[in-house]
């Protein structure tokens, strides 16, 4: 909520604000897929400290400098996310942990709780930048970024006291059953594992989800809120009333994940959702005033999270245990490779006259719906 301000007031340009989105987005691509690669081999524990470290570092960084070389070596190496997402050098070895340690008839209900969780920090966060909005924005922007520090070497603390059991293992929780190689995917069964590299579906969903990355990026937090800015004047607490609702709606509404899976499978429940918070997105330009736009805004950020357990829990369920750590870390990456490029398209769509049009938000709405219709020509005998 307020970087863009912060850094604007510095005197950084939009072009160059873009970037350090952009370098942000590609230090966590090349941090997940270390970790992808070598989490398992030195201990996950140890790799989620590391993150955890790295990010307070960079907070620090934020919280004590203007000088744009330093920023950049910050948002490249400390998780200085755009948004409040899943593409994070964290995220695939969180999923590797939970996948294993929970049976699989629970895991979509489990991951439910993870984003859940998550999603609604985010949306105290984007409260907590309501308040310190009411402040002058260099302050409130040092006042912030030492808050994310604080929270980060907490975060490595808590990292600290997770139990040998986060690490890898071959033996499956209690009650999960033995992995089979099934014609179709079910909701909740675990296929066959791969003795070598990771199965063939699993590129593809990388290459898929990284479309949608991309389309999703070109309306992250961080351009939505400039966006919100320059063409209806919201101000600093406008912003962050805004996405506090805006991340709270999808806390909510990822409640229903679990129930949508069970009755209908992990593809619809992926994909329904997403398509029409698509369609709201696309409506964003078109809204007369601020109050349309927001009412818009919430009707998307309320579908725009269901797919996300459901999305997680498809790729466990495409691998042998062994292998989620790269499985969920190649789909990350994959992701986040696409959102360090979104930032960079988003800026040169909001030059000139199309601050008016919404670019981004009308590119982005388009490319998400090509991923729903790929996604189901791909996996509808799987899902």
């Amino acid at each position: 909520m307020l970087l863009v301000g912060m850094l604007e007031n510095a005197g950084i340009s939009g072009t160059r604000l873009g970037a350090i989105l952009a370098v942000a987005a590609a230090g966590c691509v090349l941090a997940t897929i270390a970790m992808g690669r070598y989490a398992d081999r030195f201990g996950r524990r140890t790799s989620l400290l590391v993150s955890a470290c790295l990010m307070g570092i960079a907070g620090l960084a934020f919280a004590i400098t203007r000088s744009y070389p330093v920023l950049l070596i910050a948002a490249f190496i400390g998780t200085v996310s755009p948004s409040t997402n899943d593409n994070t050098p964290f995220s695939g070895i969180e999923q590797a942990i939970l996948a294993q340690r929970t049976p699989a008839h629970q895991r979509t209900a489990v991951f439910t709780r993870y984003n859940v969780t998550a999603q609604a920090a985010g949306a105290v966060g984007g409260l907590a930048a309501a308040a310190l909005g009411a402040l002058p924005t260099s302050l409130a922007g040092n006042a912030a970024f030492a808050l994310y520090s604080i929270i980060a070497f907490a975060t490595g603390f808590l990292f600290l006291r997770l139990s040998a059991e986060a690490e890898p293992s071959a033996d499956p929780p209690a009650g999960s059953p033995t992995p089979v190689s099934p014609p179709s995917i079910d909701p909740e069964a675990v296929a066959a594992p791969t003795p070598t590299r990771l199965p063939g579906p699993v590129r593809r969903l990388a290459r898929l989800f990284a479309v949608d990355a991309f389309a999703g990026g070109l309306a992250v937090q961080a351009i939505l809120a400039w966006w919100f800015h320059h063409r209806y004047g919201a101000t600093a607490t406008d912003l962050g009333l805004i996405f506090f609702a805006a991340n709270l709606l999808p806390a909510v509404a990822q409640l229903a994940a679990p129930l949508i899976v069970s009755r209908h499978g992990l593809l619809p429940a992926m994909l329904v959702p997403h398509l029409a918070s698509n369609v709201f997105l696309a409506c964003i330009p078109l809204a007369p005033d601020l109050g349309d736009a927001v009412v818009l805004l919430l009707a998307r950020q309320a579908l725009s999270k269901i797919d996300v357990a459901a999305r997680q829990a498809f790729t466990a369920a495409l691998v042998g245990p062994e292998h989620r750590t790269a499985a969920a870390s190649l789909t990350t990456a994959a992701r986040g490779v696409a959102v360090s490029v979104s930032p960079l398209a988003a800026t040169l769509l909001l030059t000139g006259s199309s601050v008016a049009l919404g670019g981004p938000l009308l590119v982005g709405a388009a490319l998400a719906v090509g991923y729903d219709l790929a996604m189901w020509r791909s996996f509808r005998t799987m899902g």
